[in-house]
């Protein structure tokens, strides 16, 4: 089945409009990279000579098993930038008698033909042919190969799973990327721990134990058996049958809100809610007033590393924490008709995270020129920005479960204390302390930046998980949503 494939695929390609185009470009790119490929085999055969320079002091197979894992981490990203995806038009075959394992199979197979699937050997293989064979051995040697080619074939897999991922949600993408620069932060940069001493503690013991390579094979085997999953899980993305699915168009203004759907739709209207009324406007023109909070604190020495997060968090996550705190009594009076509404409370909980993601990103680049005061600034910025997007914005929405108080939108904003209670005192203590609880420590014992990666750490499990903390608030929220109606149509 394999090679029917492969004979549609190039019928497909020779019979296409663009085919002289297409083969001018393929043989211009196949120059370029025929000529990288002689540069990197070149790298390859006096790699010995550059680790020796580069680190003279230490053993030259100690120098190689340490950049091993670096190298895989730097072609991680690679691929997530540049390594295509294969395709396949898989909707004619869907309706002949073509089993999906062998569809399936021919997508994930073909995968491995990438030209980044080629570095790693070309790379290393010099080096361990002229180096590791004659110290260690033909046995330790073909060890080393073989736990290339499992970690090759791990990175091209788990690059594919994560860029068909983002497809369907394209934070996933930015979040692996900030995840694999703050690893390469904490060790480059805030020494938090060393790569290298990570991946000798593999590779260096490949030397005494050949057996070993069996793991990135395992782990390369893995990563494949998931994107067969995944991939025959999703092969039925539309419908074929008599019934065909009923696509939703988007009714909103906003092009960028659009590509979410029913979510895009319910964030654009909240975005119309606080531009057209003046109570939730406030909320917002405050926020931009906020942007000028950072020259109180860093053009004065008094203020120490710690007001650097109280700062950061303040800045690009005022809105959440202003408008927030009111959140559900700014739909108090139609909230009865969203309760009967199809619209499901998932859509409407993705559309606030959605609403907040959208402004703390737009406040977060107003802070950027306080990179005058420094990249650290600017780096704790980053941080507290994923934590109001991760964190904040969780607790925000599971308190707005508790809150029962009603907002007329058509009152004004001054001096008006319509919907406050005791709910939003206790909230904003949460809000400020929470990374203290995690900074604050490791700050007193002067490791202010592990307290900061640990910010950072929390944020991004919580972005991870938010569906799980969705399901969660929807659970939460069935519970207490007639108390909420209640609360909302007492005026």
């Amino acid at each position: 089945m394999t090679t029917t494939f492969i004979r549609h695929e190039l019928k497909a390609f020779w019979r296409s409009k663009n085919t002289g185009k297409s083969i001018a470009i393929r043989v211009v790119m196949s120059v370029m990279i025929f000529l990288l490929l002689i540069y990197v085999l070149a790298l390859g055969f006096y790699l010995d000579v550059i680790l020796e320079k580069a680190l003279p002091r230490a053993d030259l197979v100690v120098s190689f098993c340490g950049i091993i894992l670096i190298y895989y981490l730097i072609d991680l990203f690679m691929r997530l930038q540049l390594q295509e995806l294969p395709t396949l038009r898989v909707q004619p075959y869907l309706q002949l008698p073509v089993k999906r394992n062998s569809l399936v199979g021919y997508l994930a197979v073909t995968a491995l033909l990438s030209v980044f699937n080629l570095w790693p050997f070309i790379l290393f293989v010099p080096f361990v042919i002229k180096t590791v064979a004659p110290d260690s051995g033909a046995i330790v040697a073909l060890a080393f190969i073989v736990s290339l080619a499992g970690l090759t074939v791990f990175n091209n897999y788990l690059a594919l799973y994560i860029k068909r991922k983002a497809n369907l949600n394209g934070w996933i993408f930015l979040i692996v990327a900030v995840a694999i620069i703050l690893i390469a932060l904490g060790d480059f940069y805030w020494h938090l721990y060393s790569i290298r001493n990570f991946s000798y503690l593999f590779f260096g013991h490949l030397i005494s134990k050949p057996a070993l390579a069996l793991l990135p094979v395992f782990l390369g085997a893995l990563m494949y058996y998931l994107n067969f999953l995944y991939l025959k899980q999703n092969l039925y993305l539309e419908e074929l049958g008599s019934r065909k699915a009923v696509k939703y168009r988007s009714s909103t203004e906003y092009p960028l809100l659009s590509r979410f759907g029913s979510v895009g739709d319910l964030a654009a209207n909240e975005i119309k809610l606080v531009l057209r009324n003046k109570r939730s406007r406030s909320a917002l023109i405050m926020g931009l007033f906020i942007m000028l909070y950072g020259l109180i604190f860093y053009t004065n020495t008094h203020y120490g590393e710690g007001w650097k997060v109280f700062v950061g968090m303040f800045m690009t996550g005022i809105f959440i924490i202003n408008y927030g705190q009111f959140m559900f009594s700014w739909q108090a009076s139609h909230f009865d008709g969203l309760l009967v509404n199809k619209i499901t409370f998932t859509d409407f909980l993705k559309a606030k995270y959605l609403l907040f993601t959208i402004i703390s990103t737009g406040f977060f680049m107003l802070t950027i020129p306080y990179v005058y005061f420094g990249w650290h600034v600017l780096m704790v910025h980053f941080i507290m920005f994923l934590w109001n997007i991760g964190v904040n914005t969780t607790m925000v929405l599971w308190f707005a479960n508790r809150n029962y108080k009603r907002i007329d939108l058509s009152k004004g904003a001054a001096f008006n204390w319509e919907g406050v209670s005791g709910n939003q005192w206790i909230l904003s203590f949460p809000l400020l302390i929470a990374p203290y609880i995690l900074y604050g420590p490791f700050a007193l014992l002067h490791h202010a930046d592990i307290g900061l990666a640990l910010i950072a750490i929390t944020a991004l499990i919580f972005i991870f998980t938010r569906s799980f903390w969705i399901k969660q608030l929807e659970a939460d929220f069935y519970t207490k949503r007639y108390k909420i109606a209640e609360g909302f149509r007492n005026k």
